[in-house]
C-alpha cells in the first residue's frame, strides 16, 4: 500500500505530541550535552561568535552552547509550539538564545551576520521538492559572514536503504504507543505514524516523508550552493551510519585555508525513526553513544573556500 503524504506535513507534526513521542532524544539533556561537545570539537566557536541554528526546534543544541559561554545563538524553526517552548526556556534560564518562528529557506535574518550555521538532527529533506533543500543551503550561505562555517548533520542514505525495517512500534510511557509503517519511494522514506492511547484509543494518524542523502549527494548539495571543498565524515554503529558535512565560506576573491580537526557523531534515534528497531522490539537509542563506545574518527583537514 502506497503511503500518501501531504506536502505540508512538516507544518503540523512538530507540536506537543512530538515532544512526547521523541522525548528520548529531543528532550534528553544528557544527549544534548554530548552532542554539543561534538559541535564544539567540529567548529572553532569562540565567545562572542554568532550562531544560527536552522530548524533548531526548541533550541536544545543552542542552549548547551550558550551554557558554555560560546556564542550568541539564534534558533529558527517553523513550529510555533517549539519556538514558544524555547522562548519559555530562554526566559527561565536567562541564556542568550533568541527564537525566530520562520522558514529556513527564507529566514529574514541579516546576511553576512553569523560566524556559524548549524543544521542538526537530520533536518534536511522534509520539504516536498529537492530544490527546497538547495534553498536552505543557499540561505545558510547568505547568512554566513566570509570565513564562517556550516555544519550539517544527516543520516547516511546508503545505510538507511540497507537497514530500514518496514514496521516498528515503541511505548512512549504507560499510556502512549507509537506504531510506524515505512516504505521508500522516489528517494524518500515515507512513514505512516499512528499514536494510540490506552485510555483514548487512536490520538494521531499522520504521514510524513524524509528525503535521504548519500554522502556524495550531500556534498554536491552544499557545493552547488557556493561552498567549496566540503568534506564528508562518517560514523558507523552496528545498525546505522551517519555523516556530517563541515564547510567554510571564504572571502570574495581570496582563498582561506586553515587546519581543523574533525570527528563524526551519530544523531539521535528518534530524529531518524525509520532505523530505530524491528517490529515489537524495545526501543533503544541507535546513534546515541558515549565517547567510550563510539568509534570517533579524527584527522586534520585543509579547508579552502571562496564565494563564487
Amino acid at each position: 500500500m502506497t503511503i500518501k503524504v501531504h506536502p505540508d506535513w512538516w507544518k503540523t507534526l512538530f507540536d506537543e505530541m512530538y515532544l512526547k513521542t521523541d522525548a528520548r532524544s529531543v528532550c534528553n539533556e544528557d544527549l544534548s550535552r554530548r552532542e554539543a561537545e561534538v559541535i564544539v570539537q567540529l567548529l572553532p566557536i569562540d565567545p562572542g561568535h554568532r550562531i544560527a541554528d536552522l530548524c533548531g526546534g526548541q533550541g536544545r543544541h543552542s542552549f548547551e552552547l550558550a551554557r558554555r559561554g560560546l556564542g550568541e545563538c539564534t534558533v529558527v524553526d517553523y513550529s510555533p509550539h517549539l519556538v514558544e517552548v524555547g522562548r519559555g526556556s530562554a526566559r527561565i534560564s536567562k541564556l542568550p538564545v533568541v527564537f525566530v518562528q520562520g522558514d529556513a529557506r527564507e529566514t529574514g535574518l541579516p546576511g553576512d551576520g553569523f560566524d556559524h550555521v548549524l543544521i542538526m538532527g537530520n533536518s534536511l529533506g522534509y520539504l516536498p521538492h529537492a530544490d527546497d533543500d538547495g534553498r536552505i543551503m543557499a540561505e545558510a550561505y547568505r547568512l554566513l559572514q566570509p570565513g564562517g562555517h556550516l555544519l550539517v548533520d544527516v543520516a547516511d542514505g546508503e545505510r538507511v536503504l540497507e537497514k530500514m525495517t518496514p514496521n516498528a512500534w515503541h511505548e512512549v510511557d504507560d499510556d502512549l504507543v507509537v506504531c510506524r509503517h515505512r516504505e521508500i519511494e522516489d528517494g524518500r522514506v515515507k512513514a505512516r505514524e499512528m499514536i494510540f492511547s490506552r485510555r483514548k484509543g487512536l490520538v494521531r494518524d499522520q504521514s510524513y516523508a524524509i528525503r535521504i542523502y548519500r554522502p556524495g549527494e550531500l556534498k554536491k548539495l552544499v557545493m552547488d550552493s557556493g561552498f567549496v571543498d566540503a568534506a564528508i565524515h562518517t560514523a558507523r554503529s552496528q545498525s546505522c551510519r551517519f555523516f556530517s558535512s563541515r564547510v567554510t565560506r571564504g572571502r570574495r576573491g581570496s582563498r582561506v585555508t586553515d587546519s581543523i580537526t574533525s570527528l563524526s557523531w551519530a544523531i539521535p534515534w528518534a530524529i531518524c525513526p525509520m532505523m530505530t528497531m524491528t517490529e515489537g522490539s524495545w526501543p533503544r537509542p541507535i546513534g546515541c553513544f558515549s565517547l567510550e563506545d563510539t568509534c570517533l574518527w579524527m584527522w586534520p583537514m585543509e579547508t579552502g573556500s571562496w564565494k563564487r
